[in-house]
This record gives C-alpha cells, sequence and structure tokens, in this order.
C-alpha cells in the first residue's frame, strides 16, 4: 500500500501520527479528486464512531473539504457501512469515515468511499497520496461565495436503520438476543434496528464515553458476550466492533460463531434459497481449512482473496459473487450492501435462525474448523515492511513448514492496520502448531519487536 493509506484507509495514533494537518490535507485531497469531473458543487458526507479524537479529526476535516469548495455533510456517530449506503442515498459525490475500527481508543482513522459506496481503488488512493505528499501546490483554496458549506444530516441514523430493517423478512418476536455494541458506533442504532425487528434484547457496552471504545469489548473480546447470553438465557448474541462493520455471533451455549461460520451458515441458505450467485462465495487465506472442507461437502465453490475486506470485494466484484468474507467477522452482501456490515450480517443470522427452527449451535456445527493458533508480534516502526528481509525468520518458517508437511499451514503476515506481525497457524494437532507458532513469533519478536514486547 501506499504512504498514508494502508488496507483500510488511513491510520495512526489520533492527532500525533494521524495529524490535523494530515486530516484536513485528506479532505482537500479527497474532495479535488474525488470530485474533478463534476458540474456541481461537491457534497461529501462526513460520520465517525465514538472515540474522543473524532471531533477534532471531524473539524480538519471539515476545514479541508470546505476550503476547497465542496460542502461537508454531517452524519454525527453512525456506523462505517452507514456512510456507504447514505452516500447513494443523499446523492453525495464521497463518504469519509473517522474510525480505526477494531484498534484501542488512541488510535483513529480515516476511510473513504465513492459515490457508488465503494471503499476506493488503491490507485484513487496513491493519487490522493500523491496530491498530499508530492504536489500540495496544486491544491488550490477557494475564497468568498466558491467556500463550501457545513450540512447537518439529522436523520442519517434512522435512514440507514429503516434501509436495513427492510432487507430483513423474518419476525424476530420471541427471540432473545444478547447484543454487544463495543460501547462504539453501533451503540444507538443497533437498540433501534434490532428491537425494531422484534427481538427481545439485552444490550451491553452500549454506553461509550469517548474512552471506552473496543476496552474489553466487542467482537475482539467475546467473554463478556458469550457470559451475557449464559446470564440471560438467550438463543444467540451478537458482537460488533467499534465502526460496526464486523459482526460475530455466540450460541446459546456461548460458544463463538466466528465469521468462517457465520459465511458457511449464509452461503448455506441462500444455495437453498437459489439466491448464492454462482454457488460461490469468497474467503481470504486466512480462513480456516474446515470452510474449505465443509464448502466442498456442500457444494459451495469458494475463491480466495488477499486478507482485507477489500480485496475480498474485488473478487467479489470481478466475478459476480454475492457473498464473502473473512473470519474476523467482516462479512460482505453485495446484494444489499457496497462494504462489510455488521448490523446487516447479525440480522441475516438471526434471520436464517428463525427460519430453520435450529439452534445457533446446530446451525454453527455445519463446518467444523481446524485447530488454529494466532499469535501477534508488536514491531518496531521502522521495521514496517521489512520483516521479510530477516533471513533469520523466513528460515525459522521454512523449518517448521517442513517439519509440519502437509498437516497443517503457516501464514505470516503484516497487518496492514497496526504495527503487528501475525503469525498464523493451523493443523490437526494443536500442541504442535502452539510450539511452531511461538517459535516463529520468538525470533521475530527477538529481530523486530518492540522494547515492551
Amino acid at each position: 500500500m501506499g504512504r498514508l493509506f494502508g488496507t483500510d484507509g488511513a491510520r495512526g495514533v489520533a492527532v500525533k501520527e494521524l495529524t490535523c494537518e494530515t486530516a484536513m490535507n485528506i479532505g482537500r485531497a479527497a474532495a479535488l479528486v474525488l470530485t474533478k469531473t463534476t458540474n456541481h458543487k461537491p457534497k461529501i458526507l462526513i460520520g465517525k464512531d465514538t472515540r474522543i479524537s473524532g471531533d477534532i479529526l471531524e473539524a480538519a476535516l471539515v476545514a479541508g473539504i470546505t476550503s476547497v469548495g465542496a460542502d461537508a455533510h454531517i452524519l454525527g456517530v453512525v456506523p462505517t457501512p452507514a456512510v456507504a449506503y447514505l452516500v447513494t442515498k443523499y446523492g453525495a459525490d464521497a463518504g469519509v469515515v473517522i474510525s480505526a475500527s477494531h484498534n484501542p481508543v488512541e488510535y483513529n482513522g480515516i476511510k473513504l468511499f465513492s459515490s457508488s459506496g465503494f471503499k476506493l481503488s488503491d490507485e484513487i488512493e496513491n493519487e490522493i497520496e500523491s496530491l498530499i505528499l508530492d504536489y500540495p501546490q496544486d491544491m488550490k483554496l477557494s475564497s468568498g461565495a466558491f467556500l463550501g458549506r457545513v450540512v447537518y444530516e439529522k436523520n442519517a441514523e434512522w435512514d440507514y436503520v429503516r434501509y436495513i430493517m427492510k432487507k430483513i423478512g423474518a419476525d424476530f418476536n420471541g427471540l432473545k438476543v444478547a447484543i454487544d455494541c463495543a460501547n462504539g458506533a453501533a451503540s444507538s442504532c443497533a437498540v433501534k434496528l434490532f428491537k425494531g425487528l422484534g427481538a427481545t434484547c439485552f444490550f451491553i457496552n452500549n454506553e461509550p464515553d469517548g474512552l471506552n471504545i473496543n476496552k474489553n469489548c466487542g467482537s475482539t473480546h467475546i467473554e463478556a458476550l458469550s457470559r451475557a447470553v449464559l446470564d440471560y438465557k438467550c438463543h444467540v448474541g451478537l458482537a460488533f466492533d467499534g465502526d460496526a462493520d464486523r459482526c460475530l455471533a455466540v450460541d446459546e451455549k456461548g460458544e463463538v460463531v466466528d465469521g468462517d461460520k457465520i459465511i458457511a451458515i449464509l452461503a448455506k441458505s441462500m444455495k437453498a434459497k437459489g439466491t448464492l450467485r454462482h454457488n460461490s462465495c469468497v474467503v481470504t487465506c486466512m480462513t480456516n481449512l474446515g470452510f474449505f472442507k465443509w464448502a466442498k461437502e456442500a457444494g459451495v465453490v469458494v475463491s480466495t482473496s488477499g486478507v482485507g475486506d477489500r480485496y475480498v470485494l474485488e473478487q467479489m466484484k470481478l466475478f459476480g459473487y454475492n457473498l464473502g468474507g473473512e473470519q474476523s467477522g467482516h462479512v460482505i452482501l453485495l446484494d444489499e450492501a457496497t462494504t462489510g456490515d455488521g448490523e446487516l450480517t447479525g440480522a441475516k443470522l438471526l434471520e436464517v435462525l428463525c427460519e430453520s427452527g435450529l439452534k445457533m449451535s446446530e446451525l454453527a456445527s455445519e463446518m467444523t474448523p481446524y485447530p488454529q493458533v494466532l499469535v501477534n508480534v508488536k514491531i518496531r516502526p521502522q521495521a514496517k515492511g521489512k520483516w521479510k528481509e530477516y533471513s533469520e525468520i523466513s528460515d525459522m518458517i521454512s523449518a517448521c513448514e517442513k517439519k509440519l508437511g502437509d498437516e497443517g499451514r503457516i501464514l505470516v503476515r503484516e497487518s496492514g492496520t497496526e504495527p503487528l506481525v501475525r503469525v498464523m497457524l493451523e493443523g490437526k494437532q494443536l500442541g504442535v502448531i502452539t510450539q511452531y507458532a511461538n517459535a516463529i513469533a520468538k525470533t521475530v519478536k527477538d529481530l523486530i519487536g518492540t522494547a515492551e514486547e
């Protein structure tokens, strides 16, 4: 990826790394690049999650957007997929989301959507980067009557909620659901959505204070939801991340239903209804081997993309597929949405649950995952993009691969959103893959890990 944008927009420690100046320049450059062929006054939407730095970066983005003559329409706190949908509903030229997704509160990010509601291609992001970093003199400022205005869209959340409700055909009356909102963007609209669909809901972590987003909650900390499902005797639990573009579930026994299983459940249902295009779906190289075994037995063709929902989406659009996603809970239902949508995914999962007459544990048991171990190693900032240059790391990976043989697989990759190297092993014997994962992680840590690691 480029110098500003990673696999999911620009991201860093808010104000210190992702500075106000950077945000303002992204606003300017995005407005100029994304609206250069329009013959009207450009209109750009801005949404954000609940973290404290959101207001600061929003102000900087507004300054940048309006200073080059575009109007900035403020949506307030809404999920990332709400911005993607509302760009098209409101006839906007682009959408901006201020969020660092599942990351801790000190981080923030800026994601961009085109007028069609899709995330930008690498080529367009590179053009925006180049304007900011190489040709800043070309960002001509407006003045007087040519400046942009600021407009507040007061119905944004409800417009999004009503849209999702229209996509659900089942009545959730009698269904008991625990929902973890991660103290993030879903904290308000999830209440409107799932209560509006008739479910009896028990919400946790839906009281954001600007500091508690993703803090020991949400899709990256599923334990609290598992306890809530058991405590309230729920049929199912749903967990979102900070910007609500991910969804993981918990069955009635408190066991996690990850993105791989959710995709399998949805794919089987869609195939039975004849709505799974080409009887195919797109997953990533991180997807559990058990999914591929399930798909073969179920008659579902699987296409594999690189890691990141943007690459899943690219493959879906290329081949005309309408279902894809990641183990982390990014699920794309392309007939209904242009990006991963946690609340839509959760509602669709509940729809399948109601229609099937089965328990969530029974639906999830269709796919049996192989044991999988993931170890994250925090690396020094100056080591980003360089871990492959260390022969000691590649030698250790090769040695473990030789020992593992055809009994599993090893995937080592650098995160596109955090300063981490992720070491993932999968195989039939948990003890063996744990040993190898720790050995590779220790090698990475010793060479390029941070002091606190």
